[in-house]
């Protein structure tokens, strides 16, 4: 089974649960769509996460998000081929995978391009306060330039988009921190999103980085819900 879900920043309880109550094993896999929290502090802290996580009967295939560091960026990580796309693994932990922006994955049948990353809406308070930011947390140029070149590949069709923010045209605005000004908030990712999202034949996109529960057309945004991967 295949099964999908939004940020966790670390805490695993509600996929603890769902493992208990459904009975899952290793060769059940639950995509998490980004802000997944494993590779934040580096050293000690995210091995000791890991080290819990890889005893559950499930496997984690993350997504990148923006507060977190890219896997690429550490070296215990490999590229090896799984799903027919290239993916971040450690051996020592063999039910966590990263997926590589940019790829496209069969999941029982189901083609789906993975596009990680967001810009930090509090990355100023973080920086004043010495809490972690990510300077690579929004797809680069080249990583953008890979995602239209894997998508024009596939004549701009694609069955499922999984991404960690959405297009421009879809936020949902209600869901905005009053706190926070907008005019000075990069979305530039969004933006992005947006072009990419009007040309493309797809028939379903979700995302996470909200953290809210809501469908918008064919958009899905989850956060705490686990779902069953559907199109």
């Amino acid at each position: 089974m295949f099964y999908i879900t939004g940020d966790t920043h670390r805490d695993f309880e509600r996929i603890k649960l769902f493992c208990s109550e459904n009975k899952t094993t290793k060769d059940d896999v639950l995509i998490i769509l980004g802000d997944v929290g494993v590779n934040y502090f580096g050293g000690t802290k995210d091995l000791t996460i890991k080290h819990s996580l890889s005893k559950l009967p499930i496997t984690l295939f993350c997504i990148h998000g923006n507060h977190e560091e890219r896997p690429f960026n550490i070296e215990t990580y490999e590229e090896v081929q799984m799903f027919d796309g290239k993916v971040y693994f450690e051996k020592e932990f063999d039910n966590l995978i990263f997926a590589k922006d940019g790829e496209i994955y069969n999941f029982d049948g189901i083609n789906s391009i993975v596009i990680g990353g967001a810009y930090s809406v509090d990355k100023f308070y973080r920086i004043v306060n010495g809490l972690h930011w990510f300077k690579d947390e929004q797809p680069s140029e080249k990583i953008k330039k890979y995602v239209e070149k894997q998508l024009k590949s596939k004549k701009w069709k694609i069955d499922l988009v999984l991404s960690h923010t959405c297009p421009f045209n879809y936020r949902p605005t209600e869901a905005f921190l009053p706190i926070v000004n907008q005019n000075i908030i990069d979305n530039s990712t969004e933006k992005w999103l947006e072009k990419i999202e009007s040309k493309l034949d797809y028939k379903k996109w979700y995302c996470g980085h909200f953290h809210i529960e809501k469908i918008d057309d064919k958009m899905r945004f989850l956060f705490n819900d686990i779902i069953e991967l559907k199109i």
